[in-house]
């Protein structure tokens, strides 16, 4: 048994030995840098065209063509390599760019993002557009609307201010875009109409303000404050056919406004009465210097047109003092501001859910008429003795109010006057060349300065014993 395994030992040995010595030329060298060494490559074959054997010779031709200058035609592209998708996996092959020695001629131009040819792209512009349009068409009809309520009222009226006035329509200046009708065209929303020739008037005045249609802000503004088309009418009032006092009614929002802005009222009347008290309608507010100036004017036919024709009446305003809207208290205004008489009235052309045409003649014809009535019942009215002396109190305190406000800018306005005095004087004197007078004016000067500079004495007096 021992014999038998030193017999297999000998024999795998020796079977070794003989593999080894086999098959040592076959395997490769072990050289860890055979993969760095340079292997030559073989040397290409040239290819000639026979047209040049022909021509030059083979043995001319092989001395031409030097090894060195041989061009090799590769079947593979230098680029070929770009085209290979596992070399350059996971990149994008887009960016991939071959270099090149020569400069680049190639000139990139920018190309803007297509615009997407939808209309959701351009709803700003079409909000825009239809905004324009919109205000433009609202515009053209607001104040074709506007100009035929105006016509429209003129019409109705025309005949009667005709019966009372001989002149209806004409201001007498070139420059006014007066319509036919006679309606000077003020603004889009604004109208204006002049009469005169009446016995206790010395003109009339009216205005007709209407809702700013043309305004697309307005109209929209309508919805949150509803406004009413207005026709004012304004009275001058001769100085010697009227008498002294101010007197106001209106309605709660008008009767605050002229409380808080007309001046006349504010200075003489601030107090605001209800109308109940003097048998008007709720609503309305009476602002009146002298009791029964309110008491005489609110008579029984006054009184029925106020509770037939209450929303259609928004003010009376009857005044001596009149200067308009209350001024800003000015320190350098030294003259108290010219006043006039008139009488104010205002109507309330239309009415909301009250706009018809043949409803607004009818009641804007008696109101009208009112407005008449008005004017010669204060033709006829005058205030008691009492009465009287208390619109002259009135004044009288108001005019010393005001004097003793402007009582420093009146003394620095006297005392730039004779200064301006006194400096034209030394001009005309040193014009005149006489020394004899320049000396004179100079001694009058110092003596002048003299007794400005010495101190004021008080002189007291005593009684004798």
């Amino acid at each position: 048994m021992r014999l038998l395994l030193v017999a297999l030992h000998i024999a795998l040995v020796g079977t070794n030995l003989w593999v080894t010595a086999h098959f040592q030329e076959e395997l490769p060298e072990d050289n860890e840098f055979a993969e760095f060494e340079d292997f030559e490559e073989e040397k290409p074959s040239v290819a000639v065209p026979d047209d040049l054997v022909e021509q030059f010779g083979e043995t001319e031709l092989n001395e031409e063509f030097d090894e060195d200058d041989v061009l090799v035609e590769d079947g593979d592209s230098e680029f070929d390599h770009f085209q290979d998708e596992e070399e350059f996996e996971g990149l994008d092959a887009t960016r991939v760019i071959p270099e090149s020695d020569e400069p680049s001629t190639l000139t990139i131009t920018k190309v803007p993002l297509h615009l997407r040819a939808r209309w959701d792209s351009f709803y700003l512009e079409i909000l825009m557009v239809t905004g324009l349009l919109v205000y433009f068409v609202n515009y053209i009809a607001g104040r074709s609307k506007n100009c035929r309520i105006a016509e429209s009222w003129l019409n109705d009226h025309k005949q009667l201010l005709l019966d009372n006035f001989s002149l209806v329509g004409d201001t007498g200046k070139l420059n006014d875009e007066i319509s036919e009708s006679g309606l000077v065209k003020e603004s889009e929303s604004q109208y204006s109409l002049y009469c005169s020739g009446r016995v206790g008037c010395e003109s009339m005045l009216i205005e007709l303000k209407l809702i700013k249609r043309q305004d697309l802000v307005a109209v929209l503004a309508q919805l949150v404050r509803p406004q009413n088309d207005q026709v004012h009418f304004g009275i001058e009032l001769p100085k010697d056919e009227v008498d002294t006092f101010v007197l106001a009614i209106a309605a709660k929002r008008t009767a605050a406004h002229l409380v808080r802005d007309m001046a006349d009222v504010c200075v003489y009347c601030p107090e605001k009465r209800p109308g109940e008290k003097f048998g008007l309608p709720v609503g309305f507010y009476v602002m009146s210097e002298i009791a029964e100036s309110a008491s005489a004017i609110l008579d029984t036919r006054v009184l029925q047109a106020f509770t037939k024709y209450a929303p259609y009446i928004d003010y009376i305003h009857i005044s001596d003092q009149f200067s308009g809207p209350k001024q800003q208290e000015d320190a350098t205004q030294l003259n108290m501001p010219e006043v006039k008489r008139i009488l104010l009235v205002g109507l309330n052309i239309s009415i909301k859910g009250r706009t018809s045409a043949s409803e607004t003649q009818e009641h804007m014809r008696p109101l009208l008429q009112l407005t008449f009535y008005l004017l010669d019942k204060l033709r006829r009215f005058k205030l008691s003795k009492e009465g009287k002396n208390k619109a002259d109190k009135n004044r009288l305190r108001v005019e010393e109010a005001f004097l003793k406000t402007t009582h420093a800018a009146r003394a620095e306005a006297a005392a730039q006057r004779r200064e301006d005095r006194r400096r034209a004087e030394k001009e005309r004197i040193l014009q005149e060349e006489d020394p004899d007078k320049q000396r004179k004016w100079e001694e009058k000067e110092q003596r002048r300065l003299a007794k400005k500079r010495a101190p004021r004495m008080k002189q007291l007096k005593v009684k004798a014993l």
